[in-house]
């Protein structure tokens, strides 16, 4: 009989990538960590780690049972939900992860209706970048996450997650209201070419997004300045210092003299609803996500 402990070990090497990492998720020693593996490949009569330099690396073995490691992983999630036939009412407590502008936009007044609709649920939201929320997720810390897609993220083909279409967020131009094109009803970005720019450094997904719209345009931006907050970006533009690309789901403080310019071409980033493969049918994550794909258009809705 495998030990499912064991096994979720196991999954956790391949998550985080090392054993190092795994452990300290886990909360164990790395030597811990690795004598549980040695002893499930014991069970199994197989080697699960093998040298890798200084290192340990999984083994084809290791990699063949992770296929069937997700799979048991997923009809276990499925298999509470079917155990527990009371819950036909979204209930008990449910706890959801996002970035910030998602958080504020999105999750908060989510949960605020929820609250209403489904007085018995009770929901815990908390602020994560994207790559903390699928750890989260793994770890069984949060029910339900809404991600940016990013090529650093799973695939949506990944057997450990649940990820759906839940928004595309268009980019506008912001510029300061005084400038030549603030009152245009659409932009084409190539006429920016010569302007300086306002971009997210390189750790935040826009960044790339920011600078693929503009490639997309013709050119390549000058960037003058980087900020991580949107708050700082729309100052910046308010002074004068550069134009940017903002989500429209980004809201940028009203006494900022700077306006919002709808791009040729739609540039945008998506926005999923992510879950633990299984686990989308709780009464309560179905419930959020109902209630977040209720919200989305208007989260978006033209400036």
């Amino acid at each position: 009989m495998i030990d499912l402990r064991r096994l979720h070990v196991l999954r956790a090497v391949d998550h985080y990538g090392s054993v190092t990492a795994a452990a300290h998720a886990l909360h164990f020693t790395p030597s811990a960590a690795s004598q549980q593996i040695r002893q499930l490949g014991r069970e199994l009569g197989v080697t699960l780690l093998e040298p890798a330099g200084r290192k340990v690396r999984l083994t084809p073995s290791a990699l063949s049972l992770l296929a069937h490691a997700d799979a048991i992983h997923e009809r276990w999630e499925q298999a509470e939900i079917e155990l527990h036939s009371e819950w036909q009412e979204a209930a008990g407590l449910l706890r959801l992860s996002a970035f910030p502008t998602a958080l504020s936009s999105l999750l908060a007044p989510a949960c605020a209706r929820l609250r209403e609709r489904h007085p018995r649920l009770q929901v815990r939201l908390r602020e994560d970048p994207v790559h903390e929320t699928f750890n989260l997720l793994f770890e069984g810390v949060v029910e339900l996450g809404v991600v940016e897609m990013t090529p650093d993220n799973p695939t949506l083909g990944d057997p450990r997650f649940d990820q759906r279409p839940l928004l595309d967020d268009p980019f506008d131009l912001v510029v300061r209201a005084d400038h030549a094109v603030a009152g245009r009803d659409r932009i084409d970005l190539i006429e920016l070419a010569d302007e300086d720019w306002i971009v997210p450094p390189e750790v935040v997904p826009c960044r790339a997004q920011t600078l693929a719209a503009c490639t997309a345009a013709g050119f390549t931006p000058t960037i003058a300045h980087e900020a991580v907050e949107w708050f700082a970006t729309g100052a910046l533009v308010a002074n004068g210092l550069g134009v940017a690309l903002v989500p429209r789901m980004v809201h940028i403080p009203p006494h900022l003299p700077v306006v919002r310019v709808p791009c040729a071409g739609n540039p945008s980033r998506k926005l999923l609803t992510a879950t633990r493969r299984g686990a989308r049918g709780h009464p309560g994550v179905a419930a959020a996500v109902e209630m977040l794909e209720e919200l989305a258009p208007t989260a978006v809705a033209e400036p």
